[in-house]
């Protein structure tokens, strides 16, 4: 009797994304599928989850279940064979779910691996709705046939063996044509790279087709100068110097916003398009929210996604979808409105409690009861942006912490005094409390 295949477990994100490697694209996704083995009479579900959604990149099908989050793959390289689908004009074969059928490689554990010592077969089972079965097995062979995880191995491996070629043995450095030999030869090499990488650069802003067409090279480019920086930076003696070390911060920074490798599009998520750019934004703006103090506005959060995303847009109707949905979602962040109008997007932990703590906190000190708050000096000590610190302002005045002044200098925040007042004898002030360290304040400044 034929072992039921398994299948490995897959990484997936926070948002219920799965965690790409490197070079890896998204091409496709399928919902309502299930897996079934045909190595027994009765067809045996092999997930532990029914209706998944298929994920087909350039070098796995990824099965997730959203209600668990959790996951299972299947490399591309372990498929040995798709079989077509089959034609049938019976009624039975009318109301039955379209089905797909794979040869795949087993080890000897009964994983369904690349390296397997022998295969059984597997069914594909589309259960969704609107399901065009044509549709995904053209998708699916072309991906298949493609074989781009080939070329991503291969592309490593080079990589490889460019970068350990200085203490290879002397059989490897036959292979080699002219060895990288001392220090003239790793300058050589660092020298061919650099021309490399420019000729790269100077191809893709030829026009715009042939930026469209670099653009995946270049950010694949990006994020192997950013993984080496890190590299770099974590194996540097420390003697190196603080501006050295923040030149290469600040390039790391720009490195890792420089673009997504797989961006949701309409093409390859067809109806679940929102839902899949919805995921993919809540894993996005993480980095953001960390660097902005764990809330950012939506207009910024526009325009760094789009950068991130580069040729393939989304309008602004989009992104507020995607915000949306979020309450649907076991996501870490949200979409807040203030009462001005303002939207933003910040983290679930985020605490107004905290923020108005700090912000009465600034308020009480010496030189901000005689001068007062302004929406910058709240923004550097909350370390967000001044719109965004005007909002906290407004909405510690309504909960009465605050009270407004608008002058000729501005607007102007000062603490609330008059629950300090006893309207019994409002001339006496006590020896403490806040009314008194105003009345300090302002007498010395006077």
């Amino acid at each position: 009797m034929t072992s039921i295949p398994r299948l490995p477990t897959a990484s997936l994100t926070t948002s219920c994304r799965p965690v790409f490697f490197s070079g890896e694209v998204e091409r496709y996704l399928l919902p309502g599928v299930d897996l079934e083995s045909d190595g027994s009479d009765r067809p045996t579900l092999l997930l532990p989850f029914q209706s998944s959604l298929l994920v087909i990149t350039s070098h796995r099908l990824v099965f997730v279940d959203e209600a668990s989050s959790s996951a299972r793959e299947i490399a591309l390289s372990a498929i040995i064979h798709a079989f077509p689908l089959k034609k049938s004009m019976s009624i039975r074969s009318m109301f039955a779910s379209p089905r797909v059928r794979l040869q795949v490689s087993i080890s000897n554990d009964g994983t369904i691996s690349e390296k397997g010592t022998k295969s059984s077969v597997i069914t594909l089972v589309m259960r969704g709705k609107n399901t065009d079965p044509d549709v995904f097995y053209g998708k699916f062979m072309e991906v298949l046939r493609s074989r781009e995880w080939e070329l991503t191995a291969s592309a490593d491996q080079g990589s490889t063996g460019l970068e350990g070629s200085s203490s290879a043995s002397g059989v490897n450095d036959l292979r080699i044509t002219m060895p990288v030999v001392g220090v003239s030869g790793i300058l050589r090499k660092e020298q061919e790279i650099w021309e490399s990488t420019d000729k790269n650069l100077q191809d893709a802003f030829q026009d715009l087709n042939a930026l469209m067409s670099k653009a995946k090279e270049m950010v694949q480019l990006a994020e192997k100068m950013r993984q080496k920086l890190l590299t770099t930076g974590s194996n540097s003696q420390g003697s190196s110097n603080d501006e050295e070390m923040g030149s290469k911060q600040d390039m790391q920074d720009w490195l890792l916003s420089v673009g997504i490798a797989s961006p949701v599009t309409k093409e390859t998520a067809g109806a679940l398009y929102h839902q899949q750019l919805s995921r993919q934004l809540a894993d996005f703006v993480k980095t953001p929210l960390e660097k902005a103090g764990g809330m950012i506005t939506l207009v910024d959060v526009y325009c760094l996604f789009n950068r991130a995303r580069g040729t393939e847009l989304i309008s602004p109707e989009d992104l507020l979808q995607a915000c949306a949905l979020w309450e649907k979602f076991d996501v870490p962040v949200m979409m807040r409105k203030f009462d001005s109008g303002v939207k933003v997007i910040q983290n679930k932990s985020h605490s107004d409690d905290e923020v108005f703590a700090r912000i009465s906190s600034l308020a009480q000190k010496p030189d901000a009861l005689r001068k007062g708050v302004s929406p910058s000096d709240a923004a550097f000590t909350l370390g967000i942006a001044p719109a965004l610190a005007k909002e906290h302002l407004l909405s510690a005045e309504s909960r009465g912490l605050l009270c407004r002044d608008v002058s000729a200098e501005g607007l102007r925040f000062y603490i609330n005094l008059f629950n300090e007042i006893d309207s019994a004898n409002i001339y006496t002030i006590k020896s403490h409390g806040l009314l008194n360290a105003w009345h300090l304040a302002t007498t010395v400044s006077g």
